[in-house]
């Protein structure tokens, strides 16, 4: 899971475990822990944004921190944050072999530490969606 702003910040979440809606929680806590600041969160229609467990979240108060927008269904070339994971799959990580899952998640890992320190490409994934800021 990932999430990235216009200024060129980048956030994620890794498990070795397909993601939950307690996941989606979790993350959202971190934000508002992280940024400090109320959010507008803009998301694709995954089950685990819809899960339970957000809305009873958002719910408890949090919806007055968190504003929770949807991209349009099957449209992840609006998203700017898809340009996160092509970057990573098909650069960063491109032709890796590893040995292990330990081994690709460490790669992983260390794809996205580069990859923050270039706040200038994380800024165009939202001209590549044709988003103008």
């Amino acid at each position: 899971m990932s999430g990235i702003t216009p200024s060129g910040q980048l956030a994620t979440l890794t498990r070795t475990r397909a993601l939950t809606g307690r996941e989606s929680v979790a993350f959202l806590r971190h934000l508002c822990w992280y940024f400090g600041c109320k959010l507008l969160v803009m998301w694709d229609g995954g089950s685990i944004h819809r899960a339970n467990e957000v809305k009873n979240f958002l719910a408890d108060g949090w919806s007055e921190e968190i504003h929770l927008e949807r991209f349009p269904a099957y449209a992840p070339e609006l998203n700017p944050d898809e340009g996160v994971w092509q970057h990573l799959k098909h650069v960063e990580l491109r032709n890796l072999c590893c040995a292990d899952f330990d081994q690709l998640s460490h790669e992983l890992h260390l794809a996205v530490r580069r990859l923050r320190r270039r706040p200038d490409l994380i800024r165009s994934f939202f001209a590549g969606a044709g988003l103008d800021l």
